[in-house]
């Protein structure tokens, strides 16, 4: 059976920044067959509700930065994906949520820090891990697109 580690707002729980979800019956359909480990890096360390925050690329190199205080705060979302990978170390597949600052695979916004946008196709903070780690990374809308594990392409 196939691992998959899955953001979990696509599988319904409330765990985006305004305490919503994503649920994706038609990824869940295409994935029925795997088993789904989820994760929220952004949930775990902050709770939810909580102020958004854009990729924002410092002489630092990209950082979350939260838009209500500026703060930033890509260490605990760091610091929750190695955990994560650690702990789970046999994940066949990384579905990450489209345009997320943690979890977008190859669609999360890269702005500068007078907010111009400078990409729209980069890797959020964990999907950037896992790229690191060699794991298989896709976001759910390129996965329902390529028809599911049938015609997965190891990216």
């Amino acid at each position: 059976m196939k691992k998959v580690a899955i953001s979990a707002c696509l599988l319904g729980e409330k765990c985006r920044y305004d305490a919503t979800d994503n649920h994706n019956d038609v990824l869940l359909e295409k994935l029925k067959d795997a088993e789904l480990i989820p994760f929220c890096p952004e949930d775990h360390a902050f709770g939810s509700p909580r102020p958004t925050m854009d990729l924002i690329k410092t002489e630092t190199g990209v950082r979350a930065i939260s838009n209500e205080t500026g703060q930033d705060l890509s260490g605990p979302v760091e610091a929750y994906a190695k955990d994560f990978f650690d702990t789970h170390t046999d994940i066949d597949l990384f579905i990450g949520k489209d345009r997320s600052p943690s979890c977008g695979v190859c669609s999360a916004r890269v702005y500068s820090e007078a907010k111009v946008l400078l990409s729209e196709n980069e890797a959020g903070l964990m999907a950037k891990e896992a790229k690191k780690r060699g794991i298989g990374s896709i976001d759910a809308e390129a996965y329902i697109a390529r028809g599911g594990f049938t015609h997965h392409v190891k990216l």
